[in-house]
Order: structure tokens, then C-alpha cells, then sequence
């Protein structure tokens, strides 16, 4: 989702589809029209309106430890050069899940999977090591997830 991009059409009904979509992704047409005040088709279009702008994406959010990986880490790097250009060769990794460029002590953070710890330092050693532009990486192995939050409303 491109975070400079402000939908100036963004109204009251599409808030609250979202906010509901947030609560629980898998109510339907009918259920959301009800909430804003829409029939289940006019409910339909408007919310693949949103997902053609990039506004939702409505999926299954998994816990990957649960799902038979072992290890998972936020790693840390600092780049020299081109960020985005760093940050588009990471997110081509398959075991790469998420990409945030940033401030601070780091360029990018980085979060990954992998099936136990040798093939979470094979990831870091071989693939995201071997990646031109990268100068540093700070690895922190999760041993839990506590909060995986989605519903943060919205503006």
C-alpha cells in the first residue's frame, strides 16, 4: 500500500466498513450493508472499490509460529545506497514477510521465518548477507508473539 496516497473520496461508510472489516474480515455483504446503511451490493461495490485502491486487503493473518515455524526474527539493517532498491531485493525472498523502510538506527526492518534456527541463520548468512547494499544486520529472535494488532480504526 503506497503511504503517500491520501483518498480525498474516503467517506463516513467507508470508515466504518473498515473498522468492521478490522473487527472480523469474514462478515458479509449483507451484515456490512446493514451496518452503514447499504444494500449487500452496494456494500460489495464499495468495498471492492477500497480493495482496488489499495485502501483494504481483506486475509487470513496467521501466526507463523503455530504453523510449523520455529523460529521467527525482526532483523535490522543498515544500507548504503539506494534503500528502496535494497528493501525491493529483500521482499523477493520467499521467507521475508514484512519490509518497512525507517529512521533511526536502521534502514529497514525486516521480518522473517523460517522453519528452526539453522534455517533462520542460513536466511541471514546466505540470502540477506549476499544482498548488494547491505552493511549491517541486527537480528532478534522472537520467542513469542504477545500482540498482533489490526483494528487501529481509522482517520
Amino acid at each position: 500500500m503506497n503511504s503517500d496516497y491520501v483518498d480525498e473520496d474516503f467517506d463516513e461508510i467507508d470508515r466504518g466498513l473498515v473498522t468492521a472489516l478490522q473487527r472480523d474480515g469474514r462478515l458479509g455483504y449483507g451484515e456490512l450493508g446493514a451496518l452503514v446503511g447499504l444494500t449487500a451490493g452496494g456494500a460489495r461495490r464499495r468495498v471492492m472499490r477500497l480493495e482496488e485502491r489499495g485502501v483494504v486487503q481483506i486475509v487470513g493473518v496467521t501466526d507463523p509460529l503455530k504453523l510449523g515455524y520455529r523460529s521467527m526474527a525482526m532483523v535490522g539493517i543498515v544500507a548504503s545506497g539506494d534503500v528502496e532498491e535494497v528493501a525491493d531485493a529483500l521482499a523477493e525472498i520467499e521467507n521475508v514477510i514484512y519490509v518497512v523502510l525507517c529512521a533511526g538506527r536502521c534502514d529497514l526492518l525486516v521480518e522473517v521465518i523460517a522453519e528452526n534456527q539453522d534455517a533462520l541463520f542460513r536466511l541471514v548468512n546466505d540470502k540477506l548477507r549476499r544482498i548488494e547494499g547491505i552493511l549491517h544486520i541486527d537480528t532478534f529472535t522472537y520467542y513469542s508473539i504477545r500482540t498482533h494488532r489490526f483494528g487501529w480504526g481509522t482517520r
